[in-house]
């Protein structure tokens, strides 16, 4: 009746495990430390520290508001899609139609399709709720950054507060990673609506090239030789 092949089973796993043990292995595991990320971590924290000495900081009311922009948009953008995935439950009959008449793609049930895309509302509720905590946090720092103390300061209280307020922007920052991230594994998964051996390449597509830009693109080793300087 659902229609599920064993191929399907085994897609679906391989993107479960690809999905999260990346995740895990990018925030948590041993490449923790070698991100791109954690680079910027280290950006952050001098820049609390360098606007704790400034008394003028027009600038980095003009850095938080772009970061929320950015993370506002993405929250507003993928509660549209999970509206128009929604709205493609009920489509669900000229759907399977429309599939039988692709070559190559496999059986697909209505039980199936439905199936299908609510893994994809499931994939973007969650991005939802990693951009909100982001943009969340982004505000937190930005009352922060507007109450932080003016110079001069003893080295103790640049110090405390530099440290805690980066800590906030890295925790946005985190999130607001771990949401685009959902966006392109998310992307992946519309592959399996076609056939699942298509949903196999795209997520072994999608995890290298995540990989690939978090670990050994241009970007980190130019963040990265920043540091050095």
């Amino acid at each position: 009746m659902i229609g599920l092949t064993t191929l399907d089973l085994v897609a679906v796993l391989g993107f479960f495990i690809c999905w999260k043990g990346y995740s895990w292995s990018a925030d948590y595991g041993p490449l923790q430390h070698t991100s791109i990320d954690t680079a910027m971590n280290h950006h952050r924290r001098r820049w609390i520290r360098t606007m704790l000495g400034r008394e003028l900081r027009v600038i980095d009311t003009t850095i938080v508001a772009n970061l929320i922009n950015g993370v506002g948009f993405f929250a507003s953008t993928t509660i549209l899609i999970i509206g128009g995935l929604l709205a493609m439950l009920g489509a669900g009959d000229l759907a399977v139609r429309t599939l039988a008449a692709l070559p190559y793609e496999t059986t697909t049930t209505l039980t199936l399709w439905q199936i299908k895309i609510l893994l994809l509302v499931v994939i973007f509720i969650h991005a939802f709720f990693k951009f909100a905590w982001s943009l969340r946090l982004t505000n937190y720092c930005s009352t922060l950054i507007g109450g932080a103390p003016y110079p001069p300061l003893e080295e103790a209280v640049i110090e405390r507060y530099s440290t805690n307020v980066a800590e906030l922007a890295n925790l946005a920052g985190l999130h607001m990673n771990r949401g685009v991230r959902s966006y392109f594994f998310g992307l992946a998964a519309i592959s399996w609506i076609y056939h699942p051996a298509l949903l196999i390449v795209a997520t072994l597509w999608v995890t290298v090239t995540v990989y690939r830009r978090e670990f050994r693109s241009r970007a980190r080793t130019a963040i990265c030789a920043v540091l050095k300087e």
